[in-house]
């Protein structure tokens, strides 16, 4: 099947974004089956070539062209074209925050004109994103925007586990206020969906974790498991959705781990993302779901302590990749 080429954003120039692309791209042993473009700028990756000792060739590419192979040097959109004295390792400025920015907006301008299939992020700062005039909390907002879509859901996926989140960052105290019955069901729904479309799993097995210890224990341990989980739960089986619990958080995990369930949809952000990270730390991947376009990211943020170092790793963007070639593949299947 001929698919688009998909697209790599730079991220922030400070970060490690740079660094963990031309360590993905010295590591190709032969062609991409899908071929892959970089958003950024040619100064940056070069900088960050002759400082790491990176061998780099970077080949200029404009949208409506041919995509060059990847065995030749690595295809490069130009996004913006920064000063070598305006960014450095581990810090961000007005300069670079708008040249990060420029990554992902003409990505996405891409995606909707049909030059790429999909993309794939490396980390931006939230500061950077604010610095920059976007005011947005953060990148999938600020894709949201770009997009017209107002009902996103992080998915963290890897091999072994994959999880979604009711609630992302917040305190832990104003989660039980953040729950309720719409909100869940369209996390349900658009779980499921995803696990259909994005996964290919025809009949996906899908556990809700809750958010009391033992699921509350017939209501010893607070009442939101029969107040709020088990009515949208029985609600989002009536409507046809797959998916059963609430499952005690401490059991669920191992279970889903070997195999029981494709994913598990947690109620706060570190109870999914603990059990997650110590599975899939180096290769896990961040999947926003309920966009039009298909967008993964590594699971990483810009380490701006150790950029510039040589000893960023690249796993979690060469698994982001190729978990956008698969949902790409996969979306246009189920089309």
């Amino acid at each position: 099947m001929n698919m688009l080429p998909l697209v790599i954003t730079m991220g922030c120039p400070g970060g490690i974004g740079p660094e963990i692309i031309l360590k993905y791209f010295s590591a190709l042993q032969v062609a991409e089956p899908i071929p892959v473009v970089v958003a950024g700028d040619r100064n940056v990756l070069l900088h960050y070539a002759q400082k790491l000792n990176i061998d780099c060739s970077l080949i200029p590419w404009t949208p409506g062209t041919n995509i060059p192979s990847a065995k030749n040097g690595i295809p490069l959109y130009e996004t913006s074209h920064l000063a070598e004295d305006t960014f450095h390792p581990g810090t961000f400025s007005k300069e670079t925050s708008v040249a990060m920015v420029a990554a992902i907006t003409a990505s996405v301008q891409g995606i909707q004109d049909q030059h790429f299939s999909a993309m794939c992020t490396c980390p931006i700062s939230k500061e950077a994103l604010q610095l920059s005039g976007q005011h947005f909390p953060g990148h999938t907002e600020m894709l949201a925007a770009l997009t017209g879509s107002d009902k996103q859901v992080m998915m963290m996926a890897g091999d072994s586990l994959k999880v979604t989140l009711a609630t992302i960052h917040c305190s832990i105290a104003d989660v039980p206020s953040l729950l309720d019955e719409t909100s869940l069901l369209q996390l349900f729904h658009t779980t499921c969906k995803s696990l259909q479309a994005d996964f290919n799993l025809a009949q996906p097995r899908v556990a809700v974790a809750a958010l009391n210890p033992h699921a509350s224990e017939n209501g010893m341990f607070g009442d939101e498991e029969s107040r709020i989980l088990l009515p949208a739960i029985k609600k989002a089986q009536e409507m046809g959705i797959p998916l059963q619990g609430p499952f005690p958080p401490d059991t669920i995990f191992f279970q889903a781990a070997r195999g029981e369930y494709d994913a598990v949809i947690c109620m706060y952000h570190d109870q999914g993302l603990i059990p997650f990270k110590l599975l899939h730390f180096e290769d896990g991947v961040n999947v926003t779901l309920g966009l039009p376009i298909v967008r993964t990211s590594v699971d990483h943020g810009t380490a701006y302590d150790i950029a510039g170092h040589g000893i960023a790793n690249p796993s979690s963007l060469h698994a982001a990749i190729t978990m956008a070639k698969t949902i790409a593949t996969n979306r246009k299947l189920h089309k």
